[in-house]
């Protein structure tokens, strides 16, 4: 089973997150299968607009601390995950996250890097890492007021 459902209608590249029993907890593999599918989208002249969506429980729980937690501390250091945050921000064109369900640390940080954010009644959105004494690792509190601004 792929990490990533890639479906296309028209001009709209949809990409689905695809990790029902990880509440879509973003792990690296994930990250890379999206980043990829939105760097081939941005030079293919056919596509105008991507579309990123979980399940109607969970758009992102956040990043896979299983994954993060099998790390040693050569692997932390040699993390890719800023590289392929860098990445995702490149996108040249419009990106939209569909919120349904919980969308939480990672994916929180996600839905922001998103030119729109489209939540659905049952969306909700959080930073919580931060109870834990861990900073949002992909610039969640900058994107954050960025897009809202100070209110």
């Amino acid at each position: 089973m792929s990490e990533l459902i890639v479906s296309r209608q028209q001009r709209v590249l949809l990409l689905t997150l695809n990790r029902p029993a990880e509440r879509n907890a973003l792990n690296n593999v994930l990250l890379t299968q999206l980043v990829n599918e939105l760097e081939a989208a941005a030079i293919d002249t056919s596509i105008s607009v991507c579309v990123i969506t979980g399940n109607a429980r969970f758009f992102a729980a956040g990043a896979d601390l299983n994954e993060m937690a099998e790390k040693d501390l050569a692997a932390t250091l040699n993390d890719t995950r800023p590289q392929l945050w860098a990445r995702l921000q490149a996108f040249n064109k419009p990106l939209i996250a569909a919120v349904n369900g919980y969308a939480l640390g990672a994916g929180c940080e996600l839905a922001l890097l998103c030119d729109v954010v489209v939540a659905g009644e049952n969306a909700r959105f959080g930073l919580p890492e931060i109870t834990l004494g861990i900073m949002p690792g992909a610039g969640g509190t900058q994107r954050l007021i960025r897009s809202v601004g100070n209110r």
